[in-house]
């Protein structure tokens, strides 16, 4: 007799999805890829590995950014893409400041001198070219988290001969805010007050090394750091996506060479101070 009801629904493996199960590929540029969720294909054309996202660009050249993971289409298969695993490095022989390693230096008590800088993004970048050579000297860098009691973190500290204090701030440009508030302390005996005409620290890096041709422009009344990343198109909708965006600034510093010279000379000049005999 033939089969009233077909063939059994449940013969087979009925649990595989249609396309087949997900595999994990290497997203890399010039990869044509199809977002399953929204279905917008698009050309890799940057891969951001630190904000954990790509940027796809259609045919119509619109650019839209995806985070890596599941949930694309490659050749009209499931893929979940992830990015190219970072390759180990020699052991460099000049450190990021351009100095020559020092292998075998032993561990320095910290000088009782002390470079303050105002934030913690401020602090990470210093460290991240010029840590060792502090490290070597025994100069402790610390952050402020703001400026505005200057005044009074100055005489806590209570700079002497043997104590001298340096500090690094933001935006030192006429009529700013910063210039009034350090104006309050510059001049004192072992305190050395510099800075760079940057609204953040962000912009001591160079431009190009985010491939752009200068920083985004960012009107009044606008967060600065949001403002950035809206204009660049990275997540900016909590603090956590502004910490994404910082790392990913900063991983793009190697040495510093990836840094503006109005900045590099007043952390030099810092340095020289507080490390004088």
């Amino acid at each position: 007799m033939p089969d009233r009801y077909g063939v059994d629904v449940l013969a087979g493996d009925w649990r595989k999805p249609p396309r087949g199960h997900s595999v994990e590929v290497v997203a890399e540029r010039g990869m044509v890829v199809e977002d399953a969720t929204t279905g917008f294909v698009g050309e890799i054309m940057v891969i951001e590995k630190d904000l954990g996202m790509m940027v796809l660009e259609d045919r119509r050249l619109t650019r839209r950014a995806f985070p890596f993971g599941p949930g694309f289409l490659l050749d009209g298969k499931p893929v979940t893409l992830r990015p190219q695993a970072k390759k180990g490095a020699a052991a460099p022989t000049r450190t990021a400041s351009g100095s020559r390693t020092v292998s075998d230096a032993k561990a320095r008590v910290a000088l009782p001198s002390r470079i303050y800088v105002e934030g913690r993004h401020d602090a990470e970048l210093v460290e991240k070219v010029w840590g060792d050579d502090l490290r070597v000297e025994g100069v402790a860098v610390e952050y402020l988290g703001g400026i505005d009691d200057l005044a009074s973190i100055v005489d806590e500290f209570a700079p002497g001969p043997d104590r001298r204090l340096g500090v690094l701030v933001d935006h030192l440009v006429s009529g700013s805010k910063e210039t009034r508030i350090a104006a309050q302390v510059s001049g004192r005996p072992h305190v050395l007050v510099v800075g760079h005409p940057y609204v953040d620290v962000w912009q001591s890096v160079k431009p190009d090394r985010l491939g752009m041709a200068a920083w985004p422009v960012i009107p009044r009344g606008t967060d600065w750091k949001h403002g950035i990343c809206e204009a660049m198109g990275w997540p900016h909708s909590n603090q956590a996506d502004i910490a994404r965006a910082w790392q990913h600034i900063l991983g793009r510093v190697d040495s510093y060479t990836d840094l503006e010279p109005a900045f590099l000379g007043r952390i030099e000049e810092l340095i020289d101070f507080v490390t004088a005999p």
